[in-house]
């Protein structure tokens, strides 16, 4: 019979980087929203499209980091900007 002879750290080191890449792919997704967001206020935005494009990039940006560095599992800061950034933007478009 074949024996195992995997470690418990490699079985920890597989489940950090799994996480790691969760991690990767939450931060991509919320960008990804900001970017659409961003995209539809500069083509379509009434008064000062382009500055609330731009900031609402550099405050998810931001936002982001802050989660990212913070290490909580919610992602509320970039949740609650986005939000905030695509309600400014429907409201500027309408």
């Amino acid at each position: 019979m074949a024996e195992n002879h995997a470690r418990q750290h490699d079985v920890e080191e597989h489940l950090r980087s799994y996480r790691s890449f969760l991690k990767g792919v939450v931060v991509v997704m919320i960008a990804s929203a900001f970017t659409l967001v961003a995209l539809s206020a500069f083509a379509f935005g009434q008064t000062m499209s382009i500055l609330l494009g731009w900031a609402g990039l550099v405050f998810g940006a931001l936002a982001i980091i802050i989660d990212l560095r913070s290490e909580t599992k919610s992602w509320r800061l970039s949740l609650i900007t986005l939000v905030v950034f695509g309600l400014l933007t429907a409201i500027n478009v309408s």
